[in-house]
């Protein structure tokens, strides 16, 4: 999948009702070409990118960015919360407890199956989480050696 280029970025940004700034610009393309970053990750990446950017900056950006759909946010349990741009197909997680390594899970069946809740309680559900824990492969044979 080739990364979209910043005037794409920056028109998706417009679309979603965002100003356009270098510093989001960086970040939504940082988030894009990494793998479930984390906040200090993607910090670094910006920087990169666009030089200076306080934490502070790109915490705001995030929440922007996360609240427009243009990123998600998955908060794995004991761990900080880390940025994915894959958004809008309810897909998992696989999380390794020794090493913290997070990697996408489509959904197993169908379309979406697991929005089918046994018992909706009367909820609307829009989106079902489900993450997998286990070791990575690199955490498996380290162990079993």
């Amino acid at each position: 999948m080739t990364a979209p280029t910043s005037s794409t970025v920056a028109e998706e940004l417009r679309g979603a009702g965002l100003r356009v700034t270098a510093a989001r610009v960086a970040l939504l393309e940082t988030v894009r070409d990494g793998a479930h970053l984390d906040v200090e990750a993607i910090a670094s990446g910006v920087r990169d990118r666009v030089g200076h950017v306080s934490l502070q900056a790109v915490y705001e950006a995030l929440h922007a960015l996360t609240a427009a759909g243009l990123v998600r946010r998955i908060e794995p349990a004991g761990s900080p919360a880390r940025f994915e741009g894959r958004v809008g197909d309810n897909h998992h997680h696989v999380i390794c407890r020794s090493c913290g390594a997070v990697a996408d899970v489509d959904c197993a069946v169908g379309h979406a199956p697991c929005l089918t809740a046994s018992d909706d309680h009367g909820f609307s559900i829009d989106e079902a989480e489900v993450v997998y824990w286990g070791l990575c492969p690199d955490c498996s044979t380290a162990r079993s050696s």
